[in-house]
């Protein structure tokens, strides 16, 4: 589909990714990628997922659009997720193209630097601490039976790979600039869903290729975990609040539709945030509890008339554990919350 001349928007399709709410009752169907017309080559913002289908889909886009992988001479990756990141090795070898990535998400795409098994004993013992029932940590016991190339800090008993994972030719800082000829993008640095996610910002034309850090309806998801950045959702408002001060007028999303208020969605997303900060002190007013036990009491996408807590598989619990604690973390910085060690246990209470 052609959003505006010049920019192609390709549906891949995704088999499996735990974004945003599909822990809580919803999968999305599609990563958008997209392909930027250039006077010396295109540019291809994020590749989807590593699968046969994706490449199918992505042969036929291209000889629609009437160019074949050769003519892509750089793709930017926004961040490291496999829904966005894992056909990129099979897409550079394709296209010689170069391959962009932020320097924050190095330490997850280069091999061996992460054992599969070290990442599953921090991730039971990290559970275990907040609070999960030893059940649901049992399921962590298994290890993926061949090599890998990539496991997920976060789902290793589910989000595993072992094709190729991309190389990248140059890491980005923020601030650079990526040049098409037709377009002129500056590459923004916005923390949050990933430590090294990025936007592309187009001043001239008023666009935003926003990736996963601003969405047309779900909410991204900004969770805290061994593996993240220290305070995850405090970057993400920052970042989010950074975009206020842009003019734009198109955004183009890693996920769901594209769409013009980009205002209007950070101001929805900064409410849910605080929302679910006020939803959190709530439940501590009842006195000290571990983050497993908040998170059974947050009421889960209550726009939708509320998600129970045992209707979430042992992944969703996962995911709304890492919500939570992304939550208390930043209530933690402001001063409003404590955190302290009973025994095994972490406990947070008002301060």
């Amino acid at each position: 589909m052609e959003i505006i001349p010049g920019i192609y928007q390709l549906q891949l399709p995704l088999p499996f990714t735990p974004l945003g709410d599909m822990a809580l009752g919803e999968t999305l169907a599609q990563t958008n990628v997209y392909l930027i017309r250039g006077g010396m080559g295109w540019l291809l913002v994020d590749s989807g997922w590593n699968d046969s289908k994706t490449i199918e889909v992505f042969e036929k886009g291209l000889k629609e659009i009437g160019i074949n992988f050769k003519d892509i001479s750089q793709i930017v990756i926004t961040h490291s997720h496999l829904d966005h990141f894992g056909l990129a090795g099979r897409l550079k070898e394709l296209s010689g193209a170069k391959l962009y990535l932020h320097q924050k998400e190095r330490r997850f795409v280069e091999p061996r630097g992460i054992e599969a098994a070290n990442i599953l004993e921090v991730m039971k013992k990290w559970l275990y601490k907040n609070g999960t029932p030893e059940d649901e940590t049992a399921r962590l016991q298994r290890l993926p039976k061949r090599e890998m190339n990539f496991i997920s800090p976060v789902f290793p008993d589910a989000v595993s790979f072992s094709g190729k994972l991309g190389s990248p030719d140059i890491f980005f800082s923020g601030g650079e600039r990526i040049s098409t000829d037709f377009f002129n993008f500056e590459v923004l640095w916005t923390p949050g869903h990933s430590p090294g996610h990025i936007c592309l910002y187009e001043r001239a034309k008023k666009i935003l290729i926003s990736g996963d850090h601003v969405l047309s309806r779900i909410t991204p998801e900004i969770g805290l975990n061994p593996f993240s950045s220290l305070n995850p959702l405090d970057d993400y408002i920052k970042s989010l609040k950074n975009l206020r001060e842009l003019e734009v007028e198109l955004v183009l999303p890693g996920h769901e539709d594209y769409f013009d208020n980009l205002q209007k969605r950070i101001a929805e997303l900064v409410q849910h945030h605080q929302e679910r900060k006020e939803a959190v002190l709530e439940i501590l007013k009842n006195g000290p509890e571990v983050a497993y036990e908040i998170a059974m009491k947050i009421p889960w996408m209550p726009q939708k008339g509320g998600i129970p807590w045992e209707k979430l598989d042992p992944w969703g619990h996962r995911m709304a554990l890492m919500e939570t604690l992304a939550h208390l973390n930043l209530l933690k910085k402001e001063g409003k919350v404590k955190k302290t060690l009973k025994g095994d246990f972490e406990f947070y209470s008002i301060s």
